[in-house]
């Protein structure tokens, strides 16, 4: 569980509505269902016609990395590769073969096929760096549908807002709606803002940084895979990967 994302929600929560009532507008003014329709479906409706449907159900199958992103263990993978080197030298590459079956990751337990089959080293870096970059991809390009989220709420606030003052407009005869009509008006920028600064881009921001660590640990599989075929010493296997650990 990431203690950072958590403790980011509950102080953006805080910062809003404890800084609502300090400065005097009180709870019930952030409480809007016009400004809700707005902004918010407003900015489901405008990511729904951007985004295409599998990179929208992907996108929703990464979001919880925001609060629980995956463990990397890179030094556990270390200690697996030079286990990997260990065996191959002692009972050939054909003896990580058992090894397969036990194997949860799919993109490890794929590069370990490779070097089982007796591949090139270098067939096995072009066949598994393909399979890194359209994964990165694919992530990076989910991660975005957040960052879409994040332009479009602010704009959609300012039309909410618009909207409220067309409103407010229609009633210059009563002075005594003035005011709390020029408040609700603002309350849909307030949602737009707030929104986008504080959870959509933050989010999108955060998965990014996720993608990047997970792409940085399949290259040191990559390179100790590699290095497993080439039959290099587990020693020289074991201080090349631990550069990645920095």
């Amino acid at each position: 569980m990431d203690i950072l994302s958590l403790v980011g929600v509950a102080l953006a929560l805080v910062a809003v509505l404890v800084g609502a009532v300090l400065k005097g507008a009180g709870l019930s003014a952030l409480l809007s269902s016009a400004a809700f329709m707005i902004v918010i479906v407003g900015t489901i409706a405008a990511i729904c016609l951007q985004t295409p449907l599998s990179v929208m159900k992907h996108a929703l199958r990464i979001l919880p990395w925001v609060f629980k992103p995956p463990m990397l263990r890179k030094n556990e993978l270390i200690a697996k590769m030079v286990e990997w080197s260990n065996v191959a030298r002692k009972q050939g590459l054909l003896g990580l073969e058992p090894l397969l079956e036990s194997e949860p990751d799919d993109f490890v337990r794929k590069g370990m096929q490779l070097v089982v089959d007796g591949s090139e080293p270098e067939a096995i870096r072009g066949i598994m760096e393909v399979e890194l970059t359209i994964r990165e991809h694919a992530d990076v390009r989910a991660a975005k549908v957040f960052e879409g989220m994040g332009v479009y709420a602010p704009t959609l606030g300012i039309i909410g807002a618009v909207l409220g003052l067309m409103a407010v407009m229609q009633n210059l005869a009563d002075p005594s709606k003035l005011g709390q009509g020029i408040a609700a008006a603002f309350t849909a920028t307030i949602y737009g803002i707030g929104f986008a600064n504080l959870f959509f881009l933050p989010m999108a921001s955060k998965l990014k940084g996720t993608i990047h660590a997970q792409t940085l640990a399949r290259e040191m599989v990559i390179e100790g895979l590699i290095s497993i075929a080439q039959g290099e010493n587990p020693r020289s296997i074991e201080s090349k990967l631990q550069g990645y650990l920095h």
